[in-house]
């Protein structure tokens, strides 16, 4: 134990630093990327939110931390890489509960990949490189932020079709739901809410939009994602006309 207090790390940028303030900062930068791609999620109210993602990264932060301190007067056959491969192990399984199978199809296959490379980069941060894992935070933001604008440049006009989405919902999601369709290339003509029964916490939510198909089909998995929701229908319309009595507005 004499010999932790006076050891020390290496840590990228900050050069060699006295044990406890290495420990220090390694937790101040998993608490501050964990935390940025986990407010991300919590926008969305996603399952794996904002604790959720902070406390991945600070584990997998910790368990690196901790191996690298133990390998310190440890035989030189010992491969500190082994814990990287238990920790992709052990968040696989985390990862694999985040994953529902449904008649709709399968959702939250982008929370368990966030997931994923939020425990690596806790990883990284373990190791010594808080600065290369900010890089890889910041790559996590802006694919899960900005990727959509490079696919609706590929979505023409004249292939929208009108659709009608209805949910059922505990609570008021609406203002969830517009924040969706407001990442897409989608029109919205129409939309009403009213309580599943009077005074009830349950709301059936009634929209009628126009979408690429392909938009359509990323913005489905996002509202069966919201928590809140808990049924979702929805069908293709033949014709603008059904919708366009309703009124016209933009998302």
């Amino acid at each position: 134990m004499t010999e932790v207090y006076n050891s020390t790390m290496q840590l990228e940028l900050f050069g060699t630093v006295p044990i406890y303030m290495g420990f220090l900062i390694q937790i101040l930068f998993a608490l501050v990327l964990g935390g940025l791609v986990g407010f991300d999620r919590e926008l969305k109210m996603k399952a794996a939110g904002f604790k959720t993602n902070i406390m991945i990264c600070l584990g997998a932060t910790i368990y690196t931390s901790i191996a690298f301190l133990n390998l310190k007067g440890a035989s030189p056959v010992i491969d500190p890489n082994r814990v990287s491969a238990q920790i992709v192990s052990g968040i696989g399984f985390l990862g694999a509960g985040a994953i529902i199978q449904g008649r709709g199809g399968i959702i939250g296959l982008t929370t368990a990949a966030t997931i994923w490379v939020v425990a690596a980069i806790g990883y990284t941060v373990g190791s010594g490189y808080p600065i290369i894992a900010s890089i890889f935070s910041l790559s996590v933001l802006v694919t899960l932020r900005l990727i959509n604008p490079v696919s609706i440049l590929s979505e023409k006009k004249k292939d929208f079709k009108y659709y009608h989405l209805e949910f059922l919902s505990y609570g008021n999601v609406t203002q969830l739901a517009l924040e969706i369709l407001s990442t897409e290339n989608i029109q919205l003509n129409h939309i009403e809410d009213k309580p599943l029964k009077p005074e009830s916490a349950e709301q059936i939510t009634s929209m009628y939009i126009t979408a690429h198909p392909r938009a359509f089909e990323r913005i489905l998995p996002k509202m069966k994602e919201i928590i809140r929701i808990k049924k979702i229908n929805h069908s293709v319309l033949d014709n603008e006309f059904d919708v366009s009595k309703q009124g016209s507005s933009h998302v």
